[in-house]
């Protein structure tokens, strides 16, 4: 396996200044060295790809350094469009190097998201004309990132790495979030389904929270009946919003997280200006990633109470504990949403946390099916 410091290095022996991108687990060992080696402004977790993309750019047109931009392969989408209008060679030739955890590869078993992806992810690559070189635990780091900076010379635009699962040797970051909290995710997501209305329909954004609401019900008895969100990160609100403008007449329970929020974070005020009166928006904080490696988010570092109530959000509460979060539960029933219910929680999840055994489209036709009664 590739130790992450040693790809880290053989990148600023090459001229690299910055870092930027959203983490991936199979990237989190070299996500974490970078963090924990970048000084100030070195080093930028991105809400997104595309801004990531528009980071490492600006740094280039300021400093006329090369940035990494690194990602999972199901971020391609979102770095699509400033891949090819900002830094392809026929519009500004903006070099970039990308890092790009391959999900999904074909003959590695994975999640259903990731299927499909990653059978692409070589040809999505081939179609937006960026070079690439596949890395493996065997590669030689110092070969392949001269062949990569060779391109990125000779072509002046981006080139990509594109990172196979278990490459990287374990490494984990000395920093940790901040987020003043002893309640865990999953014990905040029991109390939740508990108080929640027999008609309520929930829907969870993807990663951790999904894994734990659906064994969560099935610890219980209960039938699997919520919209368990497995892929599109960032769009969890968006989709719930969708639901509650669909069925007025039933109350939506978003349970969403700090990283998915900030990914898209515009799609706030377009919820506050929609102003669905059964909309409840649930952010679970713990200031990081946790699915993908545990990097952190700025979730401890914004103001979430300002946003939601300058984005149009009826009301806002925040709490750190059980006691705390049944009293805002019972406050926020009783009136109008859109809402948020911010719940900061601990980093943490079971050791043996499963993944639901139902397929995206079991679990479809069983939200359909209680929505619609």
């Amino acid at each position: 396996m590739i130790e992450a410091a040693v790809l880290f290095d053989a990148l600023k022996r090459h001229g690299v200044g910055f870092f930027t991108g959203v983490p991936d687990s199979l990237l989190s060992s070299f996500c974490a060295y970078v963090d924990d080696q970048c000084g100030p402004n070195e080093h930028v977790i991105a809400a997104n790809e595309g801004n990531a993309i528009a980071l490492g750019a600006g740094y280039y047109l300021s400093s006329g350094k090369l940035a990494v931009v690194y990602m999972q392969n199901s971020g391609l989408g979102n770095a699509i469009n400033p891949l090819t209008s900002l830094a392809d060679p026929e519009v500004y030739a903006i070099p970039l190097l990308l890092v790009i955890g391959w999900r999904g590869e074909p003959g590695e078993k994975d999640e259903p998201q990731h299927v499909k992806q990653g059978r692409i992810t070589p040809g999505q690559l081939e179609l937006l004309e960026i070079p690439f070189w596949v890395i493996d635990g065997d590669s030689e780091p110092e070969e392949i990132v001269q062949k990569a900076m060779s391109a990125v010379a000779a072509r002046n635009s981006p080139v990509a790495l594109l990172v196979r699962k278990d490459s990287f040797a374990q490494y984990k970051s000395r920093r940790r979030p901040s987020v003043t909290s002893h309640l865990r995710r999953e014990d905040a997501l029991r109390e939740l389904l508990a108080v929640a209305r027999p008609d309520d329909l929930i829907v969870s954004t993807t990663g951790k929270t999904s894994r734990e609401v659906f064994e969560l019900r099935a610890a219980s008895g209960s039938p699997q009946r919520d919209f368990l969100t497995v892929g599109g990160m960032g769009h969890t609100a968006s989709l719930a919003a969708g639901v509650a403008l669909g069925n007025p007449d039933r109350r939506v329970v978003c349970l969403d997280g700090d990283g998915s929020v900030l990914m898209h974070l515009g799609a706030v005020p377009v919820i506050g200006q929609l102003r669905p009166a059964n909309f409840l928006h649930v952010l679970l904080n713990n200031a990081a990633h946790e699915s993908v490696g545990g990097q952190p988010t700025v979730g401890d570092r914004i103001d979430f109470a300002a946003i939601a109530r300058a984005s149009g959000y009826r009301d806002y509460r925040c709490v750190t504990d059980v006691a705390e979060l049944r009293a805002a539960w019972a406050e926020l029933s009783d009136s109008a949403g859109p809402a948020m219910l911010e719940v900061r929680i601990e980093v943490g999840s079971r050791a043996d946390l499963g993944r639901p055994t139902s397929t995206p489209a079991q679990n479809k036709e069983a939200f359909l099916d209680v929505a619609r009664r």
